[in-house]
């Protein structure tokens, strides 16, 4: 089988190879597809609990809005940056 990658995809497979994280090309294709194959195979099941879990919660009035969040981010960020 003769694959033709864009150049940019070709630069860093050859990367990920010289870097020691795969020992061909062929490796790491192989990883590729195996990992696109495991996610198309996943039916999600494993995350309905984390969804009634939020739901839940959205229920409860535990939220805040994205405003909110976006504010305790930067707000946690600047003390991370201070220290």
């Amino acid at each position: 089988m003769n694959i033709i990658l864009p150049t940019e995809q070709q630069k860093w497979l050859e990367a990920e190879v010289a870097a020691g994280r795969f020992r061909s090309i062929d490796e790491a294709l192989t990883a590729a597809v195996a990992d696109l194959m495991a996610a198309e195979d996943d039916d999600l099941a494993w995350a309905k609990p984390y969804v009634d879990e939020a739901t839940a919660a959205i229920a409860r009035g535990e939220h805040v809005s994205l405003d909110e969040f976006r504010a305790e981010i930067r707000e946690t960020i600047a003390k991370l940056a201070a220290s």
